[in-house]
């Protein structure tokens, strides 16, 4: 099954949660964040908006909020009820996370909850992330990460992928992703204990780092 059709399963599965009241997240990406007023704020994976519009309440009017979701049903809802508690400075909008429709140096702030684990190429997210992000700019992200390669027959198994731990890396591969991005300060906020998908076991984990402010070069 190619990565095209898994990502329809993906869609599908959270178009038809976009009305329920369950969980989506993996951590406390949103809690530990810390918005402050004025800042802009990204969530990747947004789903229904929840911490999104909490973050935007938290950042002010003087502050903006941006969720970016692949599931068209969970825009929907988030912007609903956004309109519907009259939160102005939250947008929505569908894009895949490589692909930001974000200029550069422009976030102060980026969470994700359970979400960066399904991309492809998660050094491609990880280097959009950085670049929209101010120097001195910081992440919170909570993701699953397994403690030991993924076999094909799941990571090619749509309900796997859909239930967000077939496209877990390794918890090394994870970390180093991030230091080939740039990004310093990394950092291990939380971190669940193992337990068993599949044939093999799998994590959660709150991890944090920022973006590093540039510096003269000319040395002075």
């Amino acid at each position: 099954m190619s990565f095209e059709q898994n990502l329809g399963h993906i869609a599908l599965r959270y178009n038809g949660l976009a009305e329920q009241a369950c969980c989506l997240s993996c951590g406390g990406a949103s809690e530990l964040a810390k918005a402050q007023p004025g800042e802009t704020c990204l969530d990747l994976g947004s789903g229904r908006g929840e911490d999104i519009l909490r973050l935007a309440e938290q950042v002010g009017p003087q502050g903006r909020a941006y969720g970016v979701d692949t599931a068209e049903a969970m825009i929907e809802r988030a912007r609903r009820t956004a309109q519907k508690l009259g939160i102005a400075n939250a947008q929505f909008m569908q894009a895949a996370f490589d692909a930001l429709p974000l200029a550069p140096s422009s976030i102060d702030l980026v969470i994700s909850n359970c979400a960066i684990n399904h991309a492809a190429d998660k050094n491609a997210v990880w280097r959009e992330i950085y670049r929209v992000l101010r120097p001195g700019g910081r992440f919170v992200v909570s993701d699953i990460y397994a403690l030991a390669e993924v076999p094909d027959e799941y990571r090619s198994d749509p309900q796997a992928v859909a239930e967000c731990w077939a496209g877990a890396i390794e918890k090394p591969v994870y970390l180093a992703s991030l230091t080939q991005a740039g990004f310093a300060d990394v950092t291990i906020k939380e971190e669940s204990t193992p337990y068993p998908k599949g044939k093999i076991e799998v994590a959660s984990f709150t991890i944090a780092g920022r973006k590093p402010v540039s510096r003269c070069a000319c040395g002075h």
